[in-house]
Order: structure tokens, then sequence, then C-alpha cells
């Protein structure tokens, strides 16, 4: 009866086992899912929607295949639109009943070119992208992308974009009963080979002679047993046999062993019944955040990437003394600086290039949250040097989806803490230069800063700066101190050196803080005077302006000279009502911008 039920356990062990091993098999069915995009011979573009890439859950892989150089990228989806407002591109989107549908999208009349054609650019590179990606004929690149988000596909711009796309997705279809099918058939077989083992030990044990016993023989001698076992060729009578049967019983319980390994092996949690309710999240509080905020304009990694391409670009820029170059990542204040420092090094061998714009070392990113254009970013870099650390604090802007970002903005971080600002996923809104919520308007603060350079402590406007750790003002006033002793010890009787600060050409930007205030980046421009009080008399400069007779052209006037310097400066600005009641220097730099005689 043993053996009965040994067979049987056998049996339904193979059957449970096999159903468990077919259902993560033949019977699980396909493990990817791949939908096939259709797309126009004519668009250069092809946009794949968010909702297209949501359509079934796990992560996506993108594969497009083309002649030459694939590109491809992504970013918000509002952003992508405002890329391609003014070319054709085919649009993937989901349809009515979850189909595809691709649709071709023609710019309309105000979003067309400046001589209406369709416009053909290079994606490559471009600051709006999150991230991207380019490989030669065959794109794979896997992705798991929000609904907010889409990718945009092509080629170089003009030529046609891959016709042969498609995205994947991983099929999950969990077999809850496989793992007790094969688990529960591992043990059934191991009962079986038990119940085995037990019946053929009765079997052996039920064994005997079924007539009457005959009677003992006589008990062999010793020299007896040894000529028998002699003529047999044993050498032992009794014990040979043990060992045999411990090597029997180990050859039963290998299969047992072996079936136990495959039992487990690839048993995943899918493969088991689900009994414990799922986790709930547990919401966390933020900042801030409310469900009409815009999204910031970058991402950290993104304003690493840009800043790094800025970097790269001035430093060639600079290397050429190349101020075309540098006109596509410089703007206001810093390009024409720029372009000085270009002109001096031109006349004299011994001129240093400004500061780098540094690459690497971003501490703080502050992104506008704003979906439109234009767009600003502040960002603290710190670099490490033989003097210890020094940190740059910059201001990027974006003015249309096409432009790169540019360096508004730079000076060095003199304030040894920044007032608290929002997270970067979160980003800061633009403060308007009229806004009457801070102590003092963005639009007023570099005329009242100029005043208190040329008046200090008589200034109107000194009470509302905070002078006492302004190291920008102490070395003006420092500078001029030092020159006009000078300038009274040669020409006191024959001249005059006057000095008059004002408001910068470059509209201050100003991003919100978190205690109401906001950080305000302003340009003021210095202006120095010479002039004879004589009309016999002629300025001379001193033999150390070499670079104020450079970009003069000559090293005297009868009529003067007259000198610019522009500062670039980073202001703290409370809000109303705060516990702060005085507008705070952060950071600045200030260079020579022209020297020129005065005309008659």
């Amino acid at each position: 009866m043993r053996f009965v039920w040994a067979v049987a356990a056998f049996v339904l062990a193979a059957v449970m086992i096999a159903s468990g091993v077919a259902q993560r098999t033949i019977f699980q069915g396909p493990k990817t899912q791949t939908t096939t995009i259709t797309s126009s011979d004519s668009a250069s573009y092809t946009l794949i929607d968010g909702a297209v890439l949501n359509r079934l859950p796990g992560s996506q892989t993108l594969r497009a295949a083309a002649h030459g150089v694939i590109f491809a990228a992504y970013g918000r989806t509002a952003d992508m639109k405002a890329w391609l407002s003014d070319a054709t591109y085919d649009a993937v989107t989901v349809g009515k009943g979850g189909a595809v549908d691709t649709t071709l999208v023609q710019p309309s009349a105000g979003d067309a070119s400046k001589d209406g054609a369709d416009a053909h650019r290079d994606p490559a590179d471009a600051d709006l992208w999150l991230d991207q990606f380019e490989q030669d004929d065959i794109l794979i690149q896997h992705l798991q992308l929000p609904n907010t988000m889409s990718v945009l596909v092509a080629t170089n711009g003009k030529d046609p974009a891959p016709s042969d796309i498609s995205v994947t997705w991983p099929t999950h279809r969990a077999t809850p009963w496989a793992g007790p099918l094969i688990v529960g058939g591992g043990v059934l077989m191991a009962v079986g080979v038990f119940l085995y083992i037990l019946g053929i030990r009765r079997m052996r044990r039920s064994r005997g002679p079924r007539r009457k016993a005959l009677p003992p023989l006589p008990e062999p001698s010793p020299a007896d047993l040894s000529i028998e076992q002699a003529d047999k060729g044993v050498i032992s009578s009794g014990e040979a046999a043990k060992p045999l049967a411990r090597r029997r019983r180990a050859f039963i319980a290998v299969p047992v062993l072996t079936v136990a390994a495959l039992v487990f092996t690839g048993c995943t949690a899918d493969a088991w019944p689900q009994l414990a309710p799922s986790a709930t999240p547990t919401p966390t509080a933020t900042v801030v955040g409310t469900g009409d905020t815009q999204p910031p304009a970058v991402t950290p990694a993104q304003a690493d990437r840009i800043i790094g391409r800025i970097s790269k670009t001035v430093a060639q820029a600079d290397d050429k003394k190349d101020a075309g170059l540098a006109a596509t990542r410089l703007t206001g204040a810093p390009l024409a600086e720029r372009k000085t420092n270009y002109t001096l090094r031109g006349k004299l061998s011994d001129e240093s290039p400004l500061p780098a714009v540094p690459a690497t070392g971003v501490k703080v990113v502050l992104p506008q949250a704003y979906q439109g254009w234009p767009r600003s970013v502040l960002l603290v870099a710190e670099q490490k040097g033989d003097d210890g650390a020094a940190s740059t604090i910059m201001l990027i802007t974006q003015s249309d989806p096409w432009s790169p970002y540019k360096l508004a903005y730079i000076g060095q971080l003199e304030a040894t803490s920044l007032p608290d600002v929002a997270p970067a996923y979160l980003g800061a809104t633009a403060v308007q230069p009229d806004s009457s919520f801070l102590l003092m308007p963005p639009a007023e603060i570099a005329s009242a800063y100029a005043d208190l350079i040329d008046n200090g402590g008589k200034s109107a406007s000194a009470g509302q700066f905070d002078t006492k750790d302004d190291a920008f003002l102490k070395s003006v006033e420092a500078s001029r101190k030092d020159q006009l002793a000078t300038f009274q010890k040669t020409a006191k009787k024959t001249g005059s050196l006057t000095y008059k600060s004002g408001a910068g050409s470059d509209a201050p930007l100003a991003l919100a803080t978190l205690e109401s205030g906001a950080i305000v980046a302003d340009s003021v421009q210095e202006t120095e005077t010479a002039k004879p009080t004589n009309k016999d008399a002629v300025i001379k400069l001193p033999s150390d302006s070499k670079r104020v007779q450079a970009l003069a052209g000559v090293k005297e006037s009868a009529t003067g000279f007259v000198t610019t310097y522009s500062d670039q400066l980073f202001f703290y600005v409370p809000g109303v009502g705060s516990t702060d009641s005085q507008i705070r220097l952060l950071g600045y730099s200030s260079n020579l911008l022209s020297a020129k005689v005065i005309s008659k």
C-alpha cells in the first residue's frame, strides 16, 4: 500500500510542479509590449506625448532607426511645443479608445519664422532639454518619464525624422499560484520518496522462508572459515554490505535535494499570492506648493549642464579674443566688460583675461518658476583654490525657447550667508521692477546705491542700506581717496577730478526669497572725469594708467578724459514688514568699461 501512495504522490507532485513551471514559462505570455509609431515623410521632428509613453505602467524603452545620426531629447511638454511652435512636426498622442494617433502639426501664421518658411534648426545641445541622446543608425534608450514630459525624435533638423520608431514596455503578469504549486509539488515529492523508502524497508523485513526452517548447521571453525574465504577470494564477510546500503540511501537522497533546489529557484514575489494590503503613502509637509504654481525653469542637472556650456564657450572666446563668440553666451554688463578686456589684451601684452566663468561646483540653484519667457536662474558656484574656497554668484537668462541661456550678471559672493530660498524643484517667482512689496522697488535700487557711492553717509538712501560689512563701498572709497590725493599733488591748480555714479543700462532682475524678500541683480556705472581748469593746461595720464591710455589712444589731452567702470551688484532686499530693515549687498564685480577723450 505504501508503494501505491508513493506513486500517487509522485504523479500529483509532477502535475503540480509542471503546472507551476508552466505558469512561469509557456503560459505567462510575452514579457514586453511594443507600440510602433508611424510618422510622415516630410516632418523633420516627431514629438511623442507623455500620455503615449505612459499608456502602460513601467519604464519605457524608446527605439528609433534611420541612416546616420539619430537625436532624441526629453523635456516638459509645454517647453517642447514652444520650441516646435514655428516648425512642422508629427505629434504622437493617445486618441479615442487608447489608440496611438499621429497628426501632422503646421506652424500658425503668428509662430512662423520671419521669412514665413518652416523652421529647420538642429535640436542638438539646446538648453531647453532636460537630457538628450545621440547615436548612429539605431538609438535605444530606457526612460521613465511622467505624463508631463514628452520626447522629441529627429536627425539634424533638416532631414526627415526617423520613420522607424517604437516604444516598448515590460509587461507585468503575476502568477500568484506558481510558487505554491511548485513548493507543494516539491513537498509531495519528498513525501513520495519517504513512502517509497518505507515500502522497500518493509518489503525487505517481510522476506523469509515460508516453510519450516532446517536445523542449524554446525558452526565452522576459524580455520575452515579462513580456507573457505580464501577459496572464494573474500577478505571479510559482513562489513561490506553496510557501506553499500549507505551509498544507496545517499543515491536516493540526491533527487530530493535536486528537486528542492529547483523548487525555490526563480520563485519571485509575483509568483506568490499577495495577502497583505499594499502600504498607503503618508503625505509629508512641503515648504510651499499650491496647485497653481508653475514649474521651475530648469532642474539642477540641467543648470549644471548649462553653466558648463557657458563656461566652455566663454573660455574659447577669451582664448581667441572673439567678442562675437562671447555674445552667444554673454549679455549686458558681462559682455561689455569682456569686449573691453579683449581690446586691452590686443594692445597690452601683459593684460590678463577676466576671471573665468565657473564650470562646476554649483551649490545653489534658484530657477524662476515660469512657463513663459524670458526666464532667469540664480546660481552660486564654489571653487577651491590655494587661498581657500571662493564663491561666485551668477544670474543667467533665456529670452525665448530657441535661444541659449546667457550670463547676465556675475560677481564674487561676499556675504557669509544667503537668505532662505525655495528648493530647486519648486523655484521662485520673479519680482517685478516696480514691486511695492519690498523695502525698495528693484528699479530704484541702482540709483539709490549709486548715490550712496558718491555721497556716503550724506546720501538720502544711506539708512536703507547695511554698509557695515559692505566691502565694495569701502574699496571704492579707498580708491577714490588715493586718486584724489595723487591728483591734488600734480594738478590741483590746473585741473579737476570728479566722480559720478548712476544706474547701468541693464534692467534689474529679481527672484523672490522665502521670507517675502528678493535677491536683486543690478548694475551701476561709475565715471571719473579729469579735465583742465586752465585753458593753457593739459591733462596728462599717469605712467601707471596703461589701460586708460590704451583705450583713449593718447597720453594727454587738452580737454580731459572720462573713464567709466562697470559694477555688477547683487542685493538682498527684505520685504515690507520683515524683521530685516536694511538692504544688504551679497556680491559684486567691478571692471574697466571704457576710457575716452572728452570732446570739445
